[in-house]
């Protein structure tokens, strides 16, 4: 049997290093410890170990990470980073690209670590986000199934603007599953067709129950999203990182809902005030009218060369301009009333208000409307829209 072959030192330090660096474990690591032997190099990088009562670990801070950021013997850090081997001295090596003091605590400098991350990617920048549509038809919406958001939610779009449709993406918003299920909710919305925009909604909490929409993961899929996103979490005073990546941010739920959607009421005030302008100008135009054909006939008898036929002739003229103007005021008008009927079939509340409501079906994404007594049932729940606001009934 011949004895195993030999092997270089390089071979065998280049395997360990790469068993290191392949295994996810060691490639995104938190390490908190006292820094000692400090020291920086002329071109910027920072050197300095890492320890505990225990053991020690070297460890590299690159310029190109955290620039300008100071450290010192003694200090104790909260550092992120990724475990090697330096091949030259064979020696086991941390690669920090982000250190904080360690009273900062594990959850803020998660946070800033992957703020500065993504926004040196350029997932923030301002001049990538997206206008709202003005009219949404579709809108997408990822949060809990059975929290309170999802109904007042609804409530703001159907009092707001009842003729758009809420597609409803589950998701858990708090917890050790959340943050994949909300990023899994955004993939599954992005496929849907024709949405216009999409809320990402959470009421508030503790940081820790906000943790979800700080993951990388989350912030990724908001930045691939087709259609712009509002992101509505937590309170006003709560930011997250998809707040940052959205192309909107709302300080609550309920105001993410205010945001996504026009006020019908508002509309049809201006639809009315324009009716009303629009009427205005063609009097005065009228009227402008009217000046300038009493201005030409007095200068046709001031210059006629026989003040009879002169006059003869003005009359006739006067008659045939009055006829022509006639006309034309009784053309404007009437399509000007026909353009206000056309307006008025349009507008849903002046059909609410006669007395007629929309009834929607309850318990389903896409609230189908009832027109039928056929589909409904003792028990159901229905949200009936009426001239001045909503109720809900239940079939009994």
């Amino acid at each position: 049997m011949n004895p195993p072959a030999a092997l270089s030192v390089s071979a065998v330090v280049s395997f360990l290093r790469e068993v290191l660096e392949a295994n996810e474990f060691f490639s995104d690591l938190w390490i908190q410890g006292e820094v000692s032997n400090y020291s920086r190099s002329q071109v910027g990088h920072r050197y300095f170990s890492l320890k505990d009562p225990q053991a020690a670990l070297r460890t590299v801070l690159f310029r190109d990470n955290m620039a300008g950021f100071q450290l010192k013997d003694g200090e104790r850090v909260l550092a992120h980073g990724r475990i090697t081997i330096y091949p030259q001295r064979g020696e086991l090596q941390f690669v920090a690209d982000f250190v904080r003091p360690e009273g900062v605590g594990i959850l803020a400098a998660k946070f800033e670590e992957l703020r500065l991350r993504l926004e040196a990617e350029g997932l923030f920048d301002p001049a990538r986000k997206r206008p709202l549509p003005r009219f949404p038809h579709r809108i997408g919406l990822v949060t809990s199934p059975t929290g309170a958001v999802l109904q007042d939610i609804r409530n703001v779009l159907t009092r707001r603007w009842p003729l758009a449709t809420v597609v409803l993406a589950p998701a858990l918003v708090q917890g050790a599953q959340a943050a994949g299920q909300v990023a899994a909710a955004l993939r599954q919305l992005a496929r849907e067709p024709d949405l216009d925009l999409a809320i990402v909604a959470r009421g508030g909490g503790s940081a820790e129950d906000l943790a979800a929409f700080n993951d990388e993961g989350v912030a990724r899929a908001i930045y691939g999203f087709p259609v712009p996103v509002i992101s509505g979490v937590g309170h006003e005073t709560d930011v997250t990182i998809a707040d940052m990546v959205a192309d909107l941010r709302a300080p609550t739920p309920s105001a993410a809902a205010e945001r996504a959607a026009p006020d019908i009421a508002q509309l049809v005030r201006a639809i009315r005030l324009m009716d009303r302008q629009m009427a205005s100008a063609v009097r005065s135009r009228l009227g402008e009218r009217a000046s300038s054909v009493e201005s030409q006939i007095r200068k046709l008898q001031r210059y006629a060369p026989d003040p009879s036929g002169a006059q003869r002739d003005v009359s006739h003229l006067l008659r045939e301009m009055q006829r022509s103007l006639e006309r034309s005021c009784a053309a404007d008008r009437a399509r000007f009333e026909t353009a206000s009927a056309r307006i008025a079939t349009l507008d849903p509340m002046a059909t609410l208000a006669r007395g007629f409501a929309i009834v929607q079906k309850e318990g389903a994404a896409k609230k189908p409307v009832v027109n039928s007594t056929k589909k409904v049932k003792p028990g159901d729940r229905l949200s009936v829209s009426v001239g001045d606001g909503a109720f809900w009934a239940e079939v009994s």
